[in-house]
């Protein structure tokens, strides 16, 4: 299979060259195909959503097992009623405050969605992206797109079209360059239904927000040590997996602002002999001699730290690293996403912190 690199000025949608690219993507999509498409968060890897026979596509071109399962894009609520049975008050309330974005809620599916979406749960996670493009790729074919991150199951999320077709190129039909994503993070996953109600992923909605707007909520706690296969399928993409993670060992250093550069340094001279990486936000400075650096924006702005983190990864996994150090930063705001998917990724240094 040849993937097809349709690129597209987001901003300019009313070209000829757009209308022509997004058509094509949509039309793929109709016909049981598969799209590497852009959101404000990650690239997904698209199919149509009541097509049991395409999302398996997607399970086979990210080598993705058949336990956890795929969220559902939609660009209008006419879609929701199609995939859902009920929407509670407090779902209503966030759809109104949230959509278009980065929140994905779990709610009662209905028969129409096909079980390999859910991995045979009784509940359906549907998003309506912020993104011009994507909404429009959604519109256009006519249908609600199962859409996970466009990437090898369990690597590094993808935050360009580059980065797609590192992955998938020749697995997939075609994907849409539209340029970096705005968020860098997958969406925040929450179950509306359960009292309080369940972040069960972290993303660019926080807790805080969706407190305010919905009422209480909780995130997820898993007992035990992270998984490679689970016993059972899984309530939520990303629950309880070692995922996210680079190629190279990932080193996860936790110290307060003003110690982080000599934390950096010890934990450099415990890896001497391998190549190391280093994912240094603006400000803080380390004697890491002979490490490749990728500068991760400023730790102040954790907004630009999830923006960089996949593609910082992606850049020192392509220089050779075979150990990446990576300070870990608070669980503000977005800064619980960031968090959560380096644990998921790394290996925590001992003594560097508390949780």
């Amino acid at each position: 299979m040849k993937t097809l690199r349709l690129v597209v000025d987001a901003e300019h949608l009313e070209t000829a060259e757009a209308d022509e690219a997004i058509g094509r993507a949509a039309e793929i999509l109709r016909a049981g195909g598969l799209v590497g498409l852009p959101t404000e968060t990650v690239y997904g890897l698209g199919a149509n959503a009541l097509d049991a026979a395409a999302v398996g596509r997607i399970f086979e071109a990210k080598q993705r097992p058949a336990w956890d399962p795929v969220i559902v894009h939609i660009s209008d609520l006419s879609m929701l009623d199609r995939l859902v049975e009920e929407v509670p008050g407090r779902a209503r309330r966030l759809m109104g405050a949230f959509w278009p974005g980065p929140l994905t809620l779990l709610l009662p599916r209905s028969g129409a969605v096909p079980d390999v979406v859910t991995a045979g749960r009784a509940l359906v996670g549907v998003r309506m992206p912020a993104h011009l493009m994507a909404l429009e790729v959604i519109r256009r074919a006519g249908v609600p797109v199962a859409a996970p991150s466009a990437n090898t199951f369990g690597g590094i999320s993808p935050t360009t079209a580059a980065h797609v077709l590192e992955d998938l190129d020749g697995l997939i039909d075609a994907v849409l360059d539209a340029g970096a994503t705005a968020h860098g993070v997958e969406s925040t996953v929450l179950d509306p239904c359960q009292t309080p109600m369940v972040i069960y992923r972290p993303g660019a909605v926080t807790a805080e927000e969706i407190r305010a707007i919905g009422g209480a909520v909780v995130i997820f706690r898993r007992d035990g040590e992270l998984e490679e296969t689970p016993r059972e399928s899984m309530p939520s993409p990303g629950v309880g997996l070692r995922h996210y993670a680079p190629r190279a060992r990932l080193v996860l250093v936790e110290a307060p602002l003003a110690e982080l550069g000599v934390r950096l340094a010890e934990a450099a001279l415990r890896w001497g002999g391998e190549r190391v990486g280093l994912m240094l936000p603006a400000g803080i400075e380390t004697a890491v001699e002979g490490a490749v650096v990728f500068g991760w924006g400023r730790w102040a702005a954790p907004e630009e730290l999830a923006r960089e983190l996949y593609a910082g990864l992606r850049a020192l996994d392509a220089e050779g690293c075979t150990v990446i150090l990576c300070p870990l930063p608070p669980a503000a705001g977005i800064g619980a996403a960031i968090r959560d998917r380096l644990l998921k990724a790394g290996n925590r240094e001992q003594g560097t912190g508390t949780d």
